[in-house]
């Protein structure tokens, strides 16, 4: 693979909701985040990992683990209704004004998906690198009992009506179409421009790298924390 300049951002506020302090909460014997970092600091083609936080107690978890902060999200950005767009536009633009730094890919690594491994990372960048797409997000197979075709909606008086119209599809799993969900993303690849310049996560062409269920586990609340403290 060409030698490309992989810049990883690891998004990581201090005010979680549904878990307070999720990010660096103790799962197993280490923070949740460390195995984000571990992650990305041993992947093969990722040249600098970047963690944005506001929070000090975060940053200073963060370079203990071996992540740079070259400077501290300022508060703004750290809202509940902060789009995560403007968190990795921020992150871009100041380390272009601060260090004259353009990195050719951004892979932005949620701390919330323990289970995503370097092998993963890898495998997502090197087929974002020979494909012609402008981004690349992972994914996990949607399971059949939440396909389209399985769905249904409930009415005020308590009635069912199927999403999509009936047919046989609604009740032979074996004929139903696959169907595939961003799984929170636990990888997601970019380009600067995308970000910056269409001021999108999401370009014109998206291919996804899928991810099996477990290393797809996203961890948003306590039920997703105890199947990870089981898992690991």
């Amino acid at each position: 693979m060409n030698s490309h300049e992989v810049l990883a951002i690891i998004p990581a506020r201090g005010g979680s909701k549904g878990i307070p302090r999720k990010n660096i909460k103790i799962l197993k014997d280490k923070p949740l985040i460390a195995y984000t970092a571990k992650a990305a600091l041993n992947s093969k083609y990722i040249k600098r990992v970047v963690l944005s936080t506001e929070d000090q107690e975060i940053a200073t978890i963060g370079r203990d683990l071996g992540l740079e902060i070259p400077f501290c999200r300022d508060i703004s950005l750290a809202k509940d209704s902060t789009p995560s767009l403007h968190v990795f536009q921020d992150v871009l633009i100041q380390l272009k004004s601060r260090e004259s730094y353009n990195p050719d890919f951004v892979i932005i690594l949620q701390p919330t998906s323990p289970f995503r491994t370097e092998k993963h990372i890898d495998e997502a960048i090197e087929l974002f690198t020979v494909s012609k797409a402008d981004s690349l997000v992972s994914v996990v197979k949607v399971p059949h009992n939440m396909n389209p075709y399985s769905v249904m909606t409930r009415h005020h008086d308590g009635s069912l009506k199927n999403f999509l119209p009936f047919n046989e599809l609604n009740n032979q799993r074996q004929k139903k179409p696959h169907f595939y969900a961003r799984n929170g993303a636990a990888i997601y690849i970019t380009t600067p421009s995308c970000i910056l310049d269409q001021n999108t996560l999401y370009g014109k062409k998206i291919i996804c790298y899928e991810m099996d269920k477990i290393a797809s586990l996203d961890i948003d609340d306590n039920e997703d924390w105890f199947i990870a403290e089981r898992l690991i």
